[in-house]
């Protein structure tokens, strides 16, 4: 694992450090509707205020896309942060300029300011030198907390940390810990659960994937295209026909590289895509014609547990079934359970990605893995084996 300084090997007293967040938080009706993205940022900031560093909050809220746009503004959720820090934050409604220096003059030790939304300047998307250097104007160190950003190469996440002292927040740090444990260096036999809708969308994903680990689970809409691949008939079911070719190529690539890929056996089907629709569960070789597959049925779950018991790491990204309406997420949280119950025995699971942290959520086990990323396009640009500017500039 390359390495990095973290905010442990700083010495911060009385410096003016500049902290990367993501506090891009879902937002309704003029309220925070989800503070996670806070509440994990916290240490990192208690900890910089705890070794007597003044320190500057940003972060983006939004896609304003350059122009200033007072319903993306940071102002909204300063008291969110304040609830959770448990101390005063001054905000400056602005990222750049004579505020923000005037701001920071005023500041003691230990203190916490908050800018504006960065993206209301065109130029912190473009990752331009100019904004990052201003920026960077009376700060001492750069810290980036911002895993879920990190696969953008912005000015707050890659220009400015060219321009400081650098390190990893306990966040970024975290994630990058947990994602070492989960590809970079594991402990074998690893599984990888790789679920959702389209195989278009995860191919650089799993063609990555069946290189690193020992084990593919394939579920979701793009199990329909491998079994169809292999010359099954999916019925009416979701499937990318013009992908055969590559779901072919994937498998042959996978046996060359000793990966077993599991696909399901059996599999629960409907006539159509409804909460509660009549539905049966039928052999993977005998799907209706005019019914499609909303989930992967029991059989297929207790071989893919059985998989799992074996090994000593799991990945996971994307759901195995339609989790969103009932009873089609029946298999997603079996399995769910089965990963929480073999973590509480040692296994070393990793979960990320929008919907997979929805799905674990929903099946009331996302405090039980070992770590659940909240970074969705990160996340899986780093299980594709991308290279994360913003994570790139930290190394040491």
């Amino acid at each position: 694992m390359a390495k990095f300084n973290t905010i442990k090997d700083l010495d911060a007293a009385g410096k003016v450090v500049f902290v990367r967040a993501d506090l891009n938080v879902p937002f309704k009706d003029g309220k925070v509707t989800d503070t996670t993205r806070i509440d994990r940022f916290v240490p990192t900031v208690k900890a910089l205020t705890d070794k007597g560093a003044k320190v500057i909050i940003a972060s983006h809220f939004g896609r304003p896309k350059g122009q200033v746009v007072p319903e993306m503004s940071l102002g909204q959720i300063v008291a969110d942060v304040e609830k959770a820090l448990g101390q005063k934050v001054v905000f400056v409604d602005d990222c750049i300029g004579a505020k923000v220096e005037a701001a920071i003059k005023a500041m003691k030790n230990g203190d916490v300011i908050m800018l504006e939304n960065l993206r209301f300047y065109a130029e912190e998307e473009k990752n331009d030198a100019d904004f990052a250097a201003k920026l960077a104007k009376d700060v001492d160190i750069y810290v980036n907390d911002a895993f879920s950003c990190a696969h953008r190469a912005h000015a707050s996440t890659e220009g400015m940390a060219k321009l400081k002292p650098n390190a990893a927040g306990l966040l970024m740090q975290a994630e990058l810990e947990a994602l070492d444990a989960a590809l970079g260096n594991p402990v074998r036999p690893v599984a990888a659960i790789v679920g959702g809708a389209k195989v278009s969308t995860k191919l650089d994903l799993l063609g990555n994937l069946v290189a690193k680990v020992d084990k593919l689970i394939i579920g979701g809409g793009m199990a329909n295209t491998f079994l169809f691949a292999k010359g099954i008939d999916v019925g009416n079911s979701l499937c990318e026909k013009e992908m055969a070719d590559t779901a072919r190529e994937i498998m042959k690539k996978a046996e060359a590289a000793k990966c077993e890929i599991i696909l399901p056996v059996d599999v629960v089907v409907a006539k159509e895509f409804a909460e509660n629709a009549e539905n049966k569960t039928v052999d993977v070789n005998a799907v209706p014609a005019d019914m499609m597959i909303l989930d992967i049925g029991p059989k297929s779950v207790a071989e893919i547990n059985k998989k799992l018991a074996e090994c000593k790491t799991v990945i996971w990204n994307g759901p195995v079934g339609a989790f969103e309406i009932k009873p089609f997420n029946k298999a997603t949280f079996a399995i769910a359970e089965e990963v929480a119950a073999l973590t509480a025995k040692g296994l070393k699971s990793i979960g990320g990605g929008g919907d997979t942290v929805s799905a674990l959520k929903k099946a009331g086990v996302a405090e039980k893995l070992s770590y659940l990323s909240a970074a969705g396009g990160a996340f899986l640009e780093w299980m594709e084996g991308k290279i994360l500017p913003g994570v790139k500039v930290l190394e040491k």
